[in-house]
């Protein structure tokens, strides 16, 4: 079991090679700790999405081109509101990470970083978000704005639901509501299925997660659907993937996608179908692998999308 704090400030749970602690200076190190740079998948993970919106609306008006800056921007917002919400997540959670071999050698538990220091951090990353949020039209920026009731309660729904992963679910995928938004100029049905099968994705990959954590979570009361399902977690994640495609589907026939694009969710398909059939749940590093690949299902359907509309 990791101690309160390692030795050389360094999270548990961070690859021991990653470039935070390999190149950033000594008092950089803890607020990118508090921001999670040290782990740039769950960054992706909210990134995608915003990739998703953008490739749909794509595929609706081919003539209008895909944004290739709009996806920049929205990768330095992801980077923003991604390390907002951990730091957020992280001033809330300081007495369930002390108790949780994984986190308890997070900054802020560990006394790297104070609750002050952090709320600081907190605002200056916010204000990033929110200069990047003002560049697009007004029905995205109102969109921007509500994302962040979803970052606020999202920390407390552990405490009171089994179901913590909807509601990540809600806030991580709302880039695909922005980002189809950021280019019509609305929400329609074809953004309303892409969100809809985000949601039910990041049930199932962050469900795999938090098998890291069952046994703590359990000892101190943390509720998550990784303990919910229990024995019935690959039968579940699996049915959370296999509707999650059925959704993606039914957001590309609403907008015309063609061929490239069903044939671009095959990959996805067996991405899924690989983690479910070779997930250990007791094994953490098991779990953590096949967390990690959802980063290439991300990938794979943009590059879906951008593959039909090319051809």
């Amino acid at each position: 079991m990791p101690s309160q704090k390692l030795d050389d400030g360094r999270v548990a749970d961070a690859r021991r090679d990653n470039w935070l602690d390999r190149y950033a200076p000594e008092w950089l190190k803890p607020y990118g700790r508090l921001a999670r740079w040290d782990r740039p998948i769950p960054l992706l993970l909210l990134f995608w999405p915003c990739g998703f919106g953008l490739g749909l609306a794509t595929l609706a008006d081919p003539a209008r081109g895909f944004d290739l800056w709009a996806l920049v921007l929205f990768l330095i917002g992801s980077v923003a509101m991604r390390g907002a919400g951990c730091t957020f997540n992280d001033i809330v959670d300081t007495d369930i990470d002390m108790k949780v071999a994984r986190t308890r050698s997070r900054p802020i538990p560990s006394g790297q970083v104070s609750k002050r220091q952090a709320a600081q951090f907190l605002i200056a990353q916010m204000l990033v978000g929110l200069a990047v949020l003002l560049q697009f039209n007004g029905p995205t920026i109102l969109l921007g704005v509500a994302s962040l009731v979803l970052v606020a309660i999202y920390p407390f729904m552990k405490r009171v639901t089994w179901w913590p992963q909807l509601f990540l679910g809600l806030a991580f995928n709302w880039g695909a509501l922005i980002g189809w938004s950021s280019q019509t100029g609305s929400v329609a049905i074809p953004a309303i299925l892409l969100y809809a099968g985000g949601i039910l994705w990041t049930i199932g990959y962050d469900t795999i997660y938090a098998l890291q954590d069952v046994e703590d979570d359990a000892l101190i009361g943390v509720r998550s659907t990784a303990r919910l399902f229990g024995r019935r977690t690959r039968l579940l994640v699996g049915l959370f993937y296999a509707a999650t495609l059925v959704l993606w589907g039914m957001a590309g026939q609403q907008v015309g996608a063609g061929w490239p694009f069903y044939a671009g969710l095959v990959p996805v398909a067996a991405l899924l179908l690989w983690q479910i059939v070779t997930l250990h749940p007791k094994d953490a590093g098991s779990a953590l692998v096949r967390f990690r690949a959802n980063h290439w299902v991300g990938l794979l359907l943009t590059l879906a999308m951008l593959a039909d509309w090319a051809l």
